[in-house]
C-alpha cells in the first residue's frame, strides 16, 4: 500500500478513527497498541501476504534473544550472535544471494573456471533492510546495556512493524520509540494539523515535484545511447533533486502520519544540498541511517579514536557497507564508496587546503571553531556548490541502470564542452529554439519533456531552495503557524491545488521502497 494512493487515503482515516475512539473511549493502551499492531500488519500484508512470515520471523528472534540475553549474561554475546546472523542470514538470500552468485560467475569465467552457481527467483521483500537494521539496533542496544529488553511481545512487535515508518523509515532508535507506545493517547489539536499540514508537503515533495522530474530523469537515463552528454547532465542534477522530494517526502508523510497518531520520528533530513563538505552532507542525508552505521559499525571498529591508516578503513568500510545496504548492483558498491573516498581525500588534504585557504585569504583565522578557521561568505557558497557538484556526480552511479551505462555516460560527460560550443555557433546563427533543444533532448516525444517542461521544472526547485532558505532555523510547519491568517490559507490552498491539478496522474512507488 502507497501512501500516495487512494487505499491509503482510505486506510488511514479508518484506522485514525477506530484508534481515536477506542482509545479515548476505553483509554487502554494494550487496546491501542493492538490495534496498531494489526492495522502495521495488515499494511505490509498489502505487497505480499506470504512474506508477513519474514518479518514475523525477524520480530521473534529479536525479540526472544533480548530476553535472554538479560537472563544469560554470560551467553549473551552468543545470543547476540545468533541474532545477527539469522536476520542478516535472511537479508542476504532474499537481497543479495543472486547478486553474489552472478559475481563469483562472473569473476569464474574470467578465470576460466567453469562453475555453476543456481540463482533463486524470489521476490525482494519491501523494506527489509530498514526493518531488520531497526530489529538489528535494538538487539546489539540490550547488548551493550544500553535499553533494558522489552517483556511485553506486543509493545516489541509494534516498535519493528509500526507502518508509518516500516517500509522506508526512518530507522528508529528503541529509546526513542518503544516507549512511546507505552503511553495513552490523547487528543491534540495543535499536533494532529501539525502531522496534517507535514504530510501534505511530503505529498507535494512526492507527487509534484519529484514524478514530474522523473519524466525527464527517466526518459534520458532510459536511453543513453541517444542521450547527449548534456542531457545527462541536466537530467543528473533533476535527478538530485528527485530522489530528495521523493525520499524526504516519503520520511515528511511517515513522521507526520506518525505524529497525527502521537508519536514523535526522528527527522531523516536537513537541507542538505546547503552542506558545505561531504560529511556535512552525511550528517544531513538521511540521518537515520547514516547515525546507525556511525554508532554500530564506525565507532565499535575504532571509529576516528585511532590511527590514520586504520581511520581511513573504518570510513571506507562503512560507506562501502553503506553501499551494498542500498541495492545488490555494483553501481550501489561505486556510490558508497565513492563517498568514502571523498571523506579520505578531504581528512588527508585538509592541513594543506587550510594554508591555502588562508593564504588565498578566504579562510580566516577563527578561534571559536572546531577547526580554529572560518570560511568567508563567498568561498562558503563555494564550498557548498562543490560538494553538491560531488554529490551529483556520485548521484549518477546510483541512478544507472549498470555499470556499462554508468561509463557511457561519464565519457558522454567529457564532450559536453564541444556539445555547448557547437549548439553556441547554432544559437548566434539563428537557430535559437533548435539548439537548446538538441542539446538537451528537449523533445517530449523522446525524454517527455519540452521548453515549458523545464521551464517548470527549475520553477519547483527554485521553490524548494526558497523554502530551505525561509525554515533554516525553524520548521516549517511552525514558520506557517505564526503567521496570519490571511498568509497561512492561501499558502494552504496552494499547496492543495498543486497537489490535486498539478501532480503526475497515476501512483508511482517511492525510490527507496527498492532497498
Amino acid at each position: 500500500m502507497l501512501f500516495n494512493s487512494l487505499e491509503f487515503c482510505i486506510f488511514f482515516p479508518i484506522i485514525f478513527t477506530l484508534y481515536f475512539v477506542c482509545t479515548h473511549k476505553i483509554n487502554r493502551n494494550l487496546v491501542s497498541q493492538i490495534i496498531l499492531l494489526t492495522a502495521s500488519l495488515f499494511f505490509y500484508a498489502c505487497w505480499n501476504p506470504s512474506y508477513l512470515a519474514l518479518i514475523l520471523i525477524s520480530v521473534v528472534i529479536t525479540y526472544l534473544s533480548g530476553i535472554y540475553m538479560e537472563k544469560h549474561e554470560a551467553k549473551k554475546k552468543l545470543i547476540l550472535t545468533f541474532s545477527l546472523v539469522s536476520n542478516l542470514s535472511i537479508l542476504f538470500f532474499f537481497k543479495y544471494y543472486n547478486f553474489f552468485a552472478d559475481s563469483v560467475h562472473t569473476a569464474c569465467t574470467f578465470l576460466g573456471c567453469d562453475i555453476t552457481i543456481p540463482n533463486f527467483n524470489v521476490l525482494l521483500p519491501v523494506g527489509i533492510s530498514f526493518y531488520t537494521f531497526q530489529a538489528l539496533g535494538y538487539s546489539i542496544d540490550v547488548y551493550n546495556g544500553k535499553i533494558s529488553a522489552e517483556k511485553n511481545f506486543i509493545t516489541y512487535a509494534l516498535f519493528v512493524t509500526f507502518f508509518p515508518q516500516l517500509v522506508a523509515g526512518p530507522i528508529e532508535r528503541t529509546k526513542n520509540l518503544l516507549d512511546q507506545f507505552k503511553t495513552d493517547y490523547k487528543i491534540d489539536y495543535d499536533r494532529i494539523t501539525s502531522g496534517l499540514k507535514l504530510c501534505a508537503w511530503g505529498y507535494f515533495k512526492k507527487v509534484v515535484v519529484a514524478d514530474r522530474l522523473a519524466i525527464y530523469v527517466n526518459g534520458i537515463y532510459n536511453n543513453v545511447d541517444g542521450a547527449t552528454g548534456s542531457a545527462l547532465v541536466l537530467a543528473t542534477f533533476f535527478f538530485a533533486f528527485q530522489i530528495l522530494c521523493d525520499f524526504s517526502g516519503y520520511s515528511d508523510i511517515a513522521i507526520g502520519v506518525s505524529r497525527v497518531l502521537g508519536f514523535n520520528l526522528m527527522r531523516n533530513f536537513n537541507r542538505p544540498y546547503f552542506s558545505k563538505s561531504i560529511p556535512e552532507f552525511w550528517r544531513r542525508w538521511h540521518i537515520s541511517l547514516s547515525t546507525w552505521f556511525k554508532d554500530y559499525l564506525y565507532i565499535p571498529m575504532g571509529g576516528n579514536r585511532c590511527g590514520t591508516a586504520r581511520r581511513y578503513f573504518n570510513l571506507f568500510t562503512t560507506f562501502f557497507v553503506s553501499g551494498i545496504w542500498h541495492g545488490a548492483a555494483w553501481t550501489y558498491i561505486i556510490w558508497g564508496t565513492l563517498h568514502g573516498v571523498y571523506q579520505i581525500i578531504g581528512i588527508s588534504t585538509s592541513k594543506i587546503r587550510t594554508k591555502i585557504g588562508l593564504k588565498a585569504k578566504v579562510l580566516v583565522e577563527d578561534a571559536s571553531t572546531k577547526t580554529g578557521v572560518r570560511a568567508k561568505r563567498p568561498w562558503q557558497y563555494a564550498q557548498a556548490f562543490i560538494t553538491f557538484a560531488l554529490t551529483c556526480f556520485a548521484w549518477m552511479f546510483f541512478r544507472a541502470n549498470s555499470m556499462k551505462e554508468a561509463i557511457k555516460i561519464m565519457k558522454k560527460f567529457s564532450s559536453v564542452p564541444s556539445e555547448v560550443t557547437n549548439a553556441l555557433k547554432d544559437f548566434l546563427h539563428g537557430d535559437h529554439v533548435e539548439s537548446v533543444r538538441n542539446l538537451f533532448l528537449l523533445n517530449e516525444g523522446t525524454s517527455g519533456y519540452g521548453f515549458k517542461h523545464v521551464a517548470g521544472a527549475f520553477c519547483l526547485i527554485a521553490v524548494l531552495i526558497a523554502v530551505d532558505l525561509l525554515t533554516r532555523k525553524a520548521e516549517g510547519v511552525e514558520l506557517i503557524k505564526k503567521q496570519k491568517w490571511y498568509v497561512r490559507w492561501p499558502l494552504y490552498y496552494a499547496v492543495t491545488f498543486a497537489i490535486l491539478f498539478l501532480g503526475t496522474s497515476g501512483k508511482s512507488e517511492f525510490i527507496y521502497f527498492q532497498f
